[in-house]
């Protein structure tokens, strides 16, 4: 296939992606994606057990297992409206955890019917957890063109700031990556998001670029603790309660997880 036909093809993936719910959409080559930061650091920080990883026996806590056949992923991207909390409450017995989740597999099957009949493109869609065979979201969204790792350490876009949902499904078609946008609206930022951190999670530097080999680190600056934004989320599963769910006679126990430097930021608050 010629660039010009990936580039169409790309294009046609992204589109249809968009038509069939997401937000946003884009393409990261997994070459590419091999090497991106939270990839490479995942081989080289300890192991460590949060409300984010997963106990998989004989696997490493965010050890990447690629599939021998993917070639590129997609990624989209669903917005979280400021005025639907409940979008990202954590529910057991849900189907895909949250709201959020569930529309964003929701995109994900219309997108694989399309590829499947109408372009014969063999795909693998991904669990959420990177120890359930899942890839790290943000870095595939950056190399996808949708945004940058903000100085919160989560992925900000111009249409929505940190306020997104993302997916990934990998492609057994070798695209290239949809880009960088050059957006970064953190640079000279007023760093509402650190500063709001009811656990101080980026008040000292814990990666550093002689240590692990690369300038991108964890809240741009090697900032980030997982242990105490952990801490945070932990307090947050205390916290749960039990609930109904819509359409079963079961209980589900519902988990409302700390957003709050994702509120706290002022990006795409306009949309």
């Amino acid at each position: 296939m010629t660039p010009n036909n990936k580039d169409a093809l790309s294009l046609q993936i992204i589109n249809k992606a968009l038509e069939s719910g997401a937000s946003l959409a884009g393409i990261a080559n997994i070459a590419e994606l091999k090497n991106s930061p939270s990839h490479i650091l995942s081989e080289k920080v300890p192991e460590f057990l949060s409300a984010g990883t997963k106990q998989v026996d004989g696997r490493k806590k965010d050890e990447i297992s690629w599939p021998d056949t993917a070639k590129s992923a997609v990624v989209i991207a669903v917005e979280h409206p400021l005025g639907a909390p409940d979008m990202d409450w954590w529910l057991k017995g849900l189907k895909g955890g949250t709201k959020g989740n569930a529309k964003l597999i929701a995109v994900f099957s219309k997108l694989a019917d399309w590829l499947e009949k109408e372009k014969q493109i063999p795909y693998i869609k991904l669990a959420y957890h990177v120890e359930h065979g899942a890839v790290f979201m943000k870095d595939t969204a950056v190399l996808g063109g949708l945004g940058c790792i903000g100085k919160n350490n989560m992925l900000v876009t111009p249409q929505f700031g940190p306020n997104i949902r993302l997916r990934i499904m990998l492609l057994d078609e070798d695209l290239p990556s949809t880009g960088f946008t050059g957006f970064d609206p953190c640079s000279d930022c007023k760093e509402y998001c650190r500063k709001a951190c009811p656990q101080k999670a980026f008040d000292k530097k814990i990666y550093s670029a002689e240590e692990y080999g690369l300038n991108e680190l964890p809240g741009r600056e090697g900032v980030y603790s997982r242990i105490k934004c952990s801490a945070q989320m932990k307090k947050n599963e205390e916290r749960s309660r039990d609930v109904d769910i819509e359409g079963s006679d079961q209980k589900g126990r519902q988990v409302k997880y700390c957003r709050i430097c994702e509120l706290a930021c002022p990006v795409g608050k306009s949309s």
